[in-house]
Order: C-alpha cells, then structure tokens, then sequence
C-alpha cells in the first residue's frame, strides 16, 4: 500500500543474508586458490618463485625456510642475495601472493605443488666422498613432507640431483604416506646468475619429467599449466623421470668442458704467441660451435659446474664406465690447472716471491652481476698467493668482508652446507684485508689481478693506479678485461689469459720452466736450501740466495730446469 513501510527487520534480513553469501564466497575463494610453495630460500627458490608469483598473480606462492636471518632479509629492502631485476620483482607481489615464511609446516600442508630446492652438497666422507652428492638435505625434506601431508601433492625435484633420486624419494614418501599419494616430478632449473630473472622470464626451455602413467601425465600437466601462464609451449619439454635429471648433469658438465677447452686452447697460445680471444672468434663463427662460452679466463666458479661434474664422473664410475668418467674428470683437471698456472705466472713474474708484497684482487665473485663466492677461482688464486705469503687487499663491489674472510677460511665442499652448520666464527685471515674501492685496493699494490668481469673495471683510471705502486707494477688479467697495450704504454708490465706475453714474461726463466707443469701434480716442497716443485718426472730447481739481511725469502733469477 501506498505510503506504508516495511519492518526495518525485512531491510536488516536481506543485508545480512547477503554479508553471510559474500563471506562464503571469498571462504571458498580462498579455499580453491591454486597454492605453491617452496623449500628452500637460496639462489633457485628465492628468484624462480618471485617469478612464478609475478606471472601467475592467481596462485599462492611461498617460499619456506628454516633459516630465521635469510627469511628475515627476504622481507626486508635488503635482499639476501644479489640478482639484477630481482628486487623489483620481488617488491611488486611480496605480501600479494608472494609470502617468505619460516613456517615450514603449514605451508607444506596446504600447498598443492611443492618444489624442493635444499642444498644437494658434494659428500666428504664415507662412499663416494669427494664426488657423490650428499641427499641428506633431500632426505629430512621428504620426510617432513610425508609427515605433516594430508592431502595428494606433486614433489618438484628443482635441486641438481644425481639420476634416480626421484625412486628414492618416492620410496620415503609412499612408505610414509598415510594414505597419501604421490608424484614426483624433475624440473631442473638453467639459470645463469646474473642474468637469472632475464632466463626466468624468457628461458631457451623448461623441462619437466615425469612417471609415464595417468597419473604421471597428470602431474606434469598440472606444472605446465604454470609455466605456460608465460612460457610459450614449445619451448616446454616434457620427458621421463631420468631424461630430466640425467638433463641437468649433462648441460653443466657440456658448458664447463667448453670453458676448459678454451683455457686449454689459451696455454698453447701464450707459447705460440697467438692471440686467445682471435681464435676463439674464428672457432665461434662455425655455426656448429658458436660463439658463447668461449671467454678464457682464470677459470670456472659457481655452484654447478665443479659440483655437477664431479657427481657424473661418480655415476659413471657406479654404473661401470670408468672411460667415460676420466673423460669427464679432465674437465675439473684442465680448471685446476689453469687456476694453478696463473698463480705461478704470478709468482714468476715477481721474481719468484710475492712474500710482504701486497697484491690487489679486484673482484672476488665467480662472475660478475652477483655476489656468489661458491667455487669462485679467486679462493684457489688467493690462498695460493696466501701459501706464499703475499699480503691481499680485495675488493669487490657485491661480496662482503664477512664473506670473503668465511670463503678463504673454510674447508672444501663445507660452502655448500647451510650457513648454520658452516663453521660459525671463522678465523680471519691475517693477510688479508678487505676494502671498498678499487684504488685503495691498488695502492701501494706490487701487482694486480682482477678475478672478475666487473664492467667497472674496464673504466677505472689506470694512470692513476700506476702512479700509486711500486715499480715495476703488474697487472694480472684473469679475465681479458684490459687493454694490454694500453697499460703496457702506461707502465705496466702486463699478463692476460691466452694474450702474447709480455717482453718481461718472456724473459723469466721460471714462467718457461713452468709450462710442463701440470696442475694434478703440483707439489711444492720448500726445504732451507732448495725449493722443489716437483712434477711426476720432472722438476724446477730453484736455489734462493740470502739477502742482505740474511733472508731467504727472494730467489735468484738463474734457475735450473732439470729433468
């Protein structure tokens, strides 16, 4: 009826049935949204899933870790690791549908899809200790997953791993499962540090292996449907289960061997007097070959390579090959010896002492555009300066004091432990000390040597940092970022990796004494009268003479070659 009102309680009713429909409605929401997490906040977790967050913003993601201080930093403007484009990334869905979190458990439980990214460290003692990869990381992962899961799950292998692991895992998870099921996937990551989020966001392939069954394919299915949020489907391989792991192994150790083939090829041009970087152009315009990973330098670093190759040649060994592992273990031989070789190059060059002489590293990464020290060349090239008493001034723009200091204290293969069961308080090394510019670095320097490709060291004012150090000045490139005739014309008596040799190099006696060493017999010997460095059949004699305050620390420069 016209002018009549309505209860105010049948205006009330409508509104709250309404609150309650909408309230459910976002419940389900909530409950329906497609989750991710994974464990492990390094190098691979930490970016990949940035990524995945970024492309895909319908899917929760999380990144787990029990590490309280790297989840901490995580969330914090300072980032844990260094990573071009990463912070952005990071900035822009943190707390959206990307979350860091050390509550490991509830985001297992509720996740759909778990990658698994822990360390997978080089094993040092037991079978196989020195090459096998110790999967004890792996092994607590999956067990702890198995024992908080109610619900199916897919396991994403994206640690490197030796070929089979996924059997042993599914053995964990099935024996453990609770009624629980299930599968396994490989999908191995390619990433370059440094360009990282670049190969995130356009990768040459994604792979993805899995069981050959229905519920296998299913599976893989449901990780594909995440990368192809952005990732065209071509350029997503599907394959079994050992294809992808065996994948992985197999790229690194074609990608170091590359780079050993190069630095070989820059020993024979030194004494040839060929020019390293002009063959590796003329090799790398043959379109079978290419032109990339063709750099010589002072030798390969990072995570992988040493690592990955070291755990094929144990397969291989496993698996009754022992042609092919020797064939694989020369890779690890030849970057031996082209770290060894530069140590002496410098060494020689100084005649024959760096003891109380101090020498600039400029660069201590094992590439440029990151700070990750794993398996840099500059701990091998510094403690063998280290083992000769030199005095080191380093200088890196991305790594830090703390860093470089724990790097040239710690025992092999304990890098790739986390950092809570690396030792906690390593002993400073006294001869080194650790600055933020590279002029300070280089003052008042005998010799420097740059370890790293960082583009800011092709610009620095290198009349300013002659006029600095003491005469004669060196400089020692280990990765052909100079102009050695512009330094030569400054000054500077100069070494470059595969280069023609300096005039003064070529009139040392010991740097031709020392082509016929090979690194995987290098044995130094120092008794008071003579100083051995003994190879298989041959060796150096060098006999030092006293200085005037009776020192033997310098050496005459008529050494003897004998066989």
């Amino acid at each position: 009826m016209k002018g009549k009102r309505f209860p105010p309680y049948l205006h009330f009713i409508p509104k709250l049935l309404l609150f309650h429909l909408l309230s459910l409605c976002n419940f389900f929401h909530r409950k329906k949204r497609f989750q991710i997490c994974c464990i492990g906040a390094g190098y691979v977790g930490g970016p990949t899933m940035a990524v995945i967050a970024l492309k895909c913003p319908d899917i929760e993601v999380a990144v787990i870790d029990i590490s309280v201080p790297r989840i901490t930093a995580w969330n914090s403007d300072q980032l844990p690791i260094y990573e071009p484009g990463l912070d952005d990334v990071v900035k822009s869905c943190r707390g959206k549908n990307l979350f860091f979190s050390t509550d490991v458990k509830k985001h297992v439980s509720e996740a759909d899809i778990i990658f698994v990214s822990v360390n997978t460290p080089t094993k040092t003692r037991g079978l196989g200790a020195g090459k096998a990869a110790d999967l004890t990381y792996w092994e607590s992962a999956a067990r702890m997953i198995a024992d908080v899961s109610k619900s199916d799950k897919i396991v994403v292998e994206k640690s490197t791993v030796p070929v089979k692991t996924a059997k042993a895992i599914e053995k964990i998870l099935t024996h453990n499962s609770k009624g629980v099921k299930y599968q396994i996937l490989s999908n191995p990551e390619f990433l370059a540090e440094g360009t990282a989020i670049e190969d995130l966001f356009a990768p040459d392939r994604v792979l993805i292996g899995g069981r050959e069954t229905p519920d296998g394919e299913r599976a893989i299915k449901a990780l594909k449907d995440v990368y192809a949020h952005w990732v065209p489907e071509e350029r997503i391989l599907c394959t079994n289960l050992w294809s992808a792991e065996l994948s992985k192994l197999a790229a690194n150790a074609f990608l170091a061997q590359r780079i050993s083939s190069v630095n070989a090829m820059s020993a024979l041009c030194e004494a040839t007097g060929a020019d390293v970087a002009q063959v590796s152009h003329a090799v790398g315009k043959d379109t079978r070959i290419g032109h990339k990973f063709l750099n010589a330098s002072v030798g390969f670093g990072g995570s992988c390579f040493q690592k990955d190759i070291l755990n094929l040649v144990y397969i291989c060994e496993c698996n009754g090959l022992p042609e092919v592992a020797n064939y694989w273990k020369q890779v690890i031989k030849v970057n031996d010896y082209q770290k060894n070789r530069f140590v002496n190059k410098i060494v020689s060059s100084m005649f024959n002492t760096v003891s109380g002489k101090k020498i600039a590293i400029l660069g201590f990464a094992f590439k440029k555009d990151t700070g990750d020290t794993r398996e840099t060349p500059a701990i091998d090239v510094c403690k063998g300066l280290l083992g000769d008493k030199a005095n080191l001034s380093i200088y890196d723009p991305q790594v830090t004091e703390e860093q470089i200091q724990r790097d040239l204290s710690m025992n092999k293969f304990d890098w790739d432990h986390p950092v809570h069961l690396q030792p906690m308080s390593p002993s400073a090394v006294k001869q080194v000390s650790v600055v933020w510019d590279a002029y300070e670095a280089a003052k008042g320097a005998h010799g420097l040597c740059i370890l790293t490709e960082w583009d800011e060291f092709k610009n620095l004012d290198y009349k300013k940092i002659y006029d600095n150090m003491p005469k004669p000045a060196f400089v020692f490139d280990g990765r052909n970022v100079v102009e050695p005739n512009k330094l030569r014309e400054i000054g500077f008596i100069v070494y470059s990796i595969g280069k023609p040799l300096d005039s003064w190099l070529k009139d040392m006696p010991l740097s031709h004494a020392l082509h016929s060493i090979t690194a995987t017999d290098l044995l130094v010997i120092a008794s008071n009268d003579i100083i051995f460095f003994g190879v298989s059949d041959n060796a150096i004699k060098i006999k030092p003479t006293k200085t005037q305050e009776g020192s033997k620390t310098q050496t005459d420069m008529a050494s003897e070659a004998t066989n």
